[in-house]
């Protein structure tokens, strides 16, 4: 029997920041996705209908849940990459909770890897939530594996300036895609690949 998803998203989330006060060290952090932030995503994803959705930095899946859901009624699945085995299984557990465990694929692998594997124009949506400062590192391939119409969303752009400015110029500065920047949250990147 699943649960409901609303009471798991938020239940993690609480528990994220529960976590993340007592850490010290930023890569015991669990770094979940704001939830206006995951609402927004969610909703953007399923109004473009996106059916092929790259997630870079899983943690414990509160986002992963979020995209698995905006997939879900057009038959769609989830990469959810992340080096963080720990955090994988969790996130698979998750997922089992509400239902949504067969929409995605878990990998635990370095996502600039990934990202340089995947064929191009594979993916609707590309999602950056992991170590901010390998983002710039990984380009072009955030943007080659994206579909004309594609959507690449990058996480804290807003929370943590400094270390996305670069990338931030370089998305911004690209006639390749059209960009604006929500206030929800951290701040979340939209980047829409244009045609």
């Amino acid at each position: 029997m699943t649960e409901d998803f609303d009471d798991v998203a938020r239940a993690l989330y609480e528990e994220g920041v529960r976590h993340d006060a007592g850490q010290t060290e930023r890569s015991q952090r669990r770094r979940n996705l704001h939830p206006d932030e995951a609402a927004l995503l969610s909703v953007v994803c399923a109004a473009m209908g996106a059916r092929r959705v790259l997630e870079i930095g899983t943690s414990n899946g509160l986002s992963t849940l979020w995209l698995a859901r905006s997939v879900a009624d057009v038959g769609g699945t989830v990469l959810s990459v992340d080096v963080d085995a720990a955090g994988q299984r969790a996130a698979a557990a998750n997922l089992a909770r509400v239902g949504l465990a067969e929409r995605v694929e878990l990998r635990c692998a370095d996502g600039g890897a990934v990202l340089a594997e995947l064929p191009d124009g594979s993916q609707d949506v590309v999602f950056l939530d992991s170590d901010r400062s390998r983002y710039l590192g990984w380009w072009p391939h955030p943007l080659r594996v994206l579909r004309p119409g594609g959507l690449l969303a990058v996480d804290n752009v807003l929370s943590h300036p400094g270390s996305v400015a670069e990338l931030r110029a370089r998305i911004e500065g690209d006639e390749r895609l059209r960009s604006t920047t929500s206030a929800a949250g951290k701040g979340l990147l939209l980047a829409v690949r244009r045609p």
